[in-house]
């Protein structure tokens, strides 16, 4: 079983531990396909985009990088209620989403994903090379920057662009 494979039980299991014991669950349940759900997914994903839009007119770019983020997690979810999982938990969701991709049961670029996140454990980034979005959310939502640079806005905004074009798709298929 792969690291990923394993991961995705563990989510499982974990919410499903977690809702005999109290009801509710921070990880990964097993439901009925639900496209209305991806559909409301998606509507929350614009609803972020919109959000983002305002923030860059008003010179708040440090609070884009986590609309733009949330963005592209409402974007996965909308996939994976499609598929009939939810989640509750955000490596749940990126250990899925690459769990259907290898599968080959998700047309998905695995690129994009590693984008977001860094599901392989690689070695810490070094100060050039480049940050996933959670790591740039994590660094202007928890510290003390307050304008984004235009570069890396530019960037995570048509990585975020392309995220959501590509899981509307995918749940209209």
């Amino acid at each position: 079983m792969t690291m990923i494979e394993n991961k995705v039980k563990w989510c499982l299991n974990k919410a499903e531990r977690e809702l005999t014991e109290n009801r509710t669950h921070r990880g990964l349940v097993k439901i009925k396909q639900d496209l209305e759900k991806s559909r409301a997914h998606i509507k929350k994903a614009d609803h972020y985009l919109k959000a983002t839009f305002h923030l860059k007119r008003g010179n708040f770019t440090d609070l884009t990088a986590s609309t733009l983020f949330y963005t592209m997690y409402h974007s996965l979810l909308a996939i994976i209620a499609k598929f009939g999982y939810e989640s509750r938990n955000q490596e749940c969701t990126f250990a899925l989403i690459f769990q259907l991709i290898e599968d080959g049961n998700l047309n998905f670029d695995k690129k994009l994903l590693d984008k977001i996140t860094d599901l392989e454990l690689q070695e810490k980034h070094t100060e050039h090379s480049e940050k996933t979005s959670i790591e740039i959310r994590e660094e202007y939502q928890y510290g003390t920057e307050i304008e984004l640079k235009e570069d890396v806005y530019n960037e995570l905004l048509e990585l975020t662009k392309n995220i959501l074009s590509q899981a509307k798709l995918i749940i209209e298929q």
